[in-house]
């Protein structure tokens, strides 16, 4: 592997993993910058143009990784797979013997993806404003390892996702479909009412960060 190739790199850091099935664990987070979607409830603004941020070696990034005891990583963004050589240093670390996950948007395709890496891809709800891009043949790549995302703002959305786990066989594709509420836009306790009386195969989650510390502070 040539270390001295460079990615966009916004922040490395220790700390909780907020989200998906492994929430609680312990995590070093690699968040890319740039990402080809605007989102309408995106929570990391700060990590979308490539202009607001500089190049960092791969010698350099597993440098910082190594000064942490932990053998997760998140690969995150932005959108991680925006930048091409992503998959080529996550599949180091995998070689490694890290446990690596990657947060994706769903509309990049997967294919080069490692297979050992756990794939957390998003199918974007209506209310998201970028649902026309959700990349549907990237479910073809997923595996009972994999989870897939939906962000719910409304029971618009609720029903879009409970449609679209049924046509896509969600529950015998992956091993965790995740409902979680768009923060500060639907109560986790209606999304938990909704999912009681009407979606018990899904797994509800919070974004376990933003009640630990402030919702919108960084490097957590």
């Amino acid at each position: 592997m040539d270390f001295s190739k460079t990615l966009q790199i916004n922040e490395i850091f220790c700390s909780i993993q907020g989200e998906s099935s492994r929430a609680g664990m312990p995590c070093i987070f690699i968040r890319l910058q740039g990402c080809n979607l605007r989102c309408k409830s995106c929570d990391t603004v700060y990590a979308q143009e490539f202009s607001d941020s500089k190049p960092i070696s791969f010698s350099k990034i597993i440098s910082e990784v190594k000064k942490y005891n932990v053998q997760y990583i998140l690969f995150t963004g932005g959108e991680p797979l925006s930048q091409i050589d992503c998959t080529e240093l996550m599949k180091y670390f995998c070689d490694e013997g890290y446990l690596v996950s990657v947060e994706t948007n769903g509309s990049i395709s997967l294919e080069n993806v490692d297979k050992r890496i756990v794939r957390i891809m998003d199918l974007k709800c209506p209310s998201s404003r970028v649902s026309e891009f959700n990349n549907y043949y990237n479910i073809s790549f997923l595996t009972k390892k994999d989870e897939v995302k939906f962000v719910i703002e409304n029971r618009e959305d609720f029903e879009w996702a409970k449609e679209n786990c049924l046509k896509y066989n969600l529950k015998n594709t992956v091993g965790t479909v995740l409902f979680s509420p768009s923060f500060g836009l639907l109560e986790p306790s209606l999304l938990a009412k909704w999912i009681l009386e009407d979606a018990p195969e899904v797994r509800m989650q919070l974004q376990l960060h933003k009640y630990i510390w402030a919702p919108d502070k960084r490097r957590v």
